[in-house]
């Protein structure tokens, strides 16, 4: 789920305030995940001051080449032209000796210009809640909004994407999330704007996005990737495997074994773990093996079924053996003639 604010404030709340023109006297947004603290910046410039008097009621700072005493004495200025006048200060965190620093604020925090907006954007981390600027927060009340933006793990990423897309009106394939989650990462921006892409990419009529899509636009060819002969061989499926496997012989360049046998010994090594590990919950799992989704839970919990863990065990020393050989150690065949001996291997040790 999106990340939610102090006094139970998520992230669309403040926004809904915003757009509403019920402003807070102060903002400050904080915490690992930059894209709901970019929202929210983005939604009080478009909002707090008419375009038209920007120039002379709007004022941007940041951190790194920011007088502390400087911002703190613009805020305290009264609008020029509007009801209100806006001070922000981006990127907090490059402040030289940012958080002692910041705690000049606090005597602001305490007694906010009434006709003033500040925000003050701090990502990477959070301000201790010890710390002066955030005491003063604390005893402001409604005054003063303290939103926190935690880093979304990989495997909570499926829910803020099909938020995105049930915002821009499409659908989304639950295999399409996870090859955007698999091959994008955890960022946020990154993983949206791809969406943007296939949105645009796909025109007004198509309002689904699928798995097709999303491996066409990143570059994956659909069905003979990694990702897809991991799926395989965790269910077990052998003419998959080798169909996959006769693909990456034919397209070498875009297939280097280096990176299949990595894949594989990643799957191996946490079916391994997974064996092992005596909290075999789904919660526990994840935590564990660090795994970025509930897809890939589904594919380990396929995989324990399918592998003992002497098979799991056995699977990784023909790994070993493959490398071994595809430097010419004990063999002179092709790596992808070893990579489907590999695979013979791994499904037939009992």
């Amino acid at each position: 789920m999106p990340p939610k604010a102090s006094k139970e404030l998520s992230y669309r709340d403040v926004l809904d305030k915003i757009k509403k023109h019920d402003f807070a006297s102060v903002y400050l947004l904080m915490g690992e995940e930059p894209y709901y603290i970019d929202l929210i910046v983005d939604a009080i410039e478009q909002n707090v001051v008419k375009e038209e008097n920007q120039a002379f009621d709007q004022l941007v700072f940041y951190g790194a080449d920011s007088d502390i005493d400087v911002v703190i004495a613009s805020a305290r200025q009264y609008p020029v032209m509007g009801d209100r006048q806006l001070v922000i200060l981006k990127e907090a965190q490059t402040c030289p000796g940012n958080k002692t620093l910041l705690d000049k604020f606090a005597s602001y925090v305490a007694q906010p210009n009434s006709q003033g907006v500040f925000v003050l954007a701090y990502k990477g981390d959070n301000l201790s809640a010890t710390s002066a600027l955030m005491k003063a927060a604390a005893k402001a009340g409604d005054k003063v909004v303290v939103f926190k933006s935690p880093k979304i793990r990989d495997y909570q990423l499926a829910g803020p994407i099909k938020d995105y897309c049930r915002q821009k009106k499409v659908d989304i394939e639950n295999t399409a999330v996870q090859i955007l989650i698999e091959y994008i990462g955890n960022s946020l921006q990154k993983l949206f704007g791809e969406i943007d892409k296939l949105i645009v990419g796909a025109g007004n009529e198509d309002k689904r996005i699928t798995a097709a899509m999303v491996e066409e636009n990143i570059g994956i060819s659909k069905e003979f990737n990694n990702y897809e002969l991991r799926k395989a061989l965790s269910v077990k499926d052998y003419p998959k495997s080798l169909r996959i496997l006769d693909y990456f012989k034919k397209n070498p360049k875009n297939n280097p074994s280096v990176m299949t046998t990595s894949t594989l010994q990643t799957f191996f090594s946490q079916l391994v773990v997974g064996h092992y590990t005596h909290d075999k919950s789904d919660q526990s799992l994840m935590d564990v093996l660090q795994l970025k989704n509930s897809f890939a839970l589904k594919e380990i919990r396929d995989g324990l079924r399918m592998y003992s863990p002497r098979q799991s065990l056995a699977a990784i020393s023909a790994l070993r053996d493959f490398d071994c050989k595809s430097k010419g150690i004990g063999s002179l065949q092709n790596e992808y003639d070893l990579l489907q001996e590999l695979i013979f291997k791994i499904f037939t040790v009992s």
